[in-house]
């Protein structure tokens, strides 16, 4: 990724939320698309004075992690990943070319990988997947600012999720959080 596409991707447009994208080609390292999120959550705290609090910065760089990692392991050509804040939250959203959809299997504590979309699922206020023309795009909400009452610590629901069997992680009830 170059930094003309970097520039590119951060132009902000009048009255719009702020958002950045970049598409990482075949040979691009996950690292990029983790630089590039906290880069832009870093900017949404320094010049947009939005509070990002560290379990929201570490959420938001697994999420990417996870979805740019998936689109790279299992579609072919490049993916494309945009942030956009909105609404207390960042929106993480991938596109990539391949027109299936991801399952996500039952909670199974001996299952040895393939949790990443499950984790995924547990720390987001929102998930969603959706086929397009060409591809899909799979889109997860992680909330910006700690509610310790209405969130739990992503551990604690990774831990409860791996070790309760047939338990149904998804969909979360939204937190109680007063607007």
């Amino acid at each position: 990724m170059g930094q003309a596409a970097e520039d590119e991707g951060r132009r902000a447009v009048a009255g719009a939320a702020p958002a950045v994208a970049a598409a990482f080609e075949a040979d691009a390292e996950i690292g990029q698309a983790r630089d590039l999120a906290r880069s832009f959550l870093m900017d949404a705290q320094a010049v947009h004075g939005l509070p990002v609090s560290e379990r929201a910065m570490g959420m938001v760089l697994l999420v990417v992690s996870e979805l740019v990692t998936n689109a790279r392991k299992y579609a072919p050509g490049p993916c494309l990943l945009s942030l956009e804040l909105g609404d207390g939250a960042v929106e993480v959203t991938v596109w990539d070319s391949d027109p299936g959809l991801p399952s996500v299997g039952a909670p199974d504590a001996g299952r040895i990988g393939q949790h990443g979309l499950e984790i995924v699922m547990a720390v987001c206020r929102s998930f969603a997947m959706h086929r397009e023309p060409v591809g899909k795009r799979i889109t997860a909400a992680v909330v910006l600012a700690d509610d310790r009452a209405a969130t739990r610590p992503a551990e604690v629901l990774a831990a409860s999720m791996m070790s309760a069997p047939g338990a149904s992680v998804w969909p979360r009830p939204p937190s109680p959080v007063a607007r």
